[in-house]
């Protein structure tokens, strides 16, 4: 379908389309953001509008449904940030040994080059498949594979390096090494 097709005026409804959305999230910039996201929608659909419908409807129908989306996730993630607390809550700190060398992991994640650091967020953190990750990246499966290799590699050199080779400004003081009782 054709923006330029009789009966499919799109620009025509805007105004109807952000008292709409206005009246739904109480907010203008909510509101805006609402109306980019139906209108991208009814673009990428523009092929299911029926000739001779009426295309207010329909705008409103996929407006509507892309707020009851944006309720979902807000939902869902709420959830999750709900559940991500009450395990935080009960989670036991960790030694300042462990929290030292974690932030030194995290340190050497960030200094990992960037096609390697992107490549290994989205396998290890995000938990997306080679296939998702590569087409994520617009990259080859292969190439991928070989940038988390080569991020993993780096990562786990600094790991077997131990936290003396890294931060060399730091010494023990006190103690004489032969703590063992």
């Amino acid at each position: 379908m054709n923006a330029k097709t009789p009966g499919f005026n799109v620009i025509g409804q805007l105004a109807a389309l952000r008292r709409y959305a206005l009246s739904l999230v109480r907010n203008p910039d909510d509101a805006e953001d609402l109306v980019h996201d139906a209108l991208v929608k009814a673009y990428e659909r523009q092929g299911t509008f029926r000739t001779g419908a009426n295309v207010r409807n329909w705008l409103m129908s996929i407006l509507h449904n892309a707020h009851v989306d944006r309720l979902r996730q807000r939902r869902s993630m709420q959830r999750r940030h709900d559940g991500a607390a009450e395990i935080a809550e009960t989670a036991i700190p960790a030694s300042q040994d462990h929290s030292v060398r974690l932030t030194q992991l995290r340190d050497a994640f960030f200094t990992l080059p960037e096609e390697q650091r992107a490549a290994l967020h989205l396998v290890a953190i995000e938990e997306l498949s080679y296939q998702e990750a590569a087409t994520a990246l617009g990259i080859p499966v292969g190439t991928l594979m070989s940038r988390v290799a080569r991020a993993r590699e780096r990562l786990r050199t600094f790991e077997q390096s131990g936290p003396s080779a890294t931060v060399t400004h730091l010494r023990i003081v006190g103690g004489t090494g032969d703590d063992q009782q």
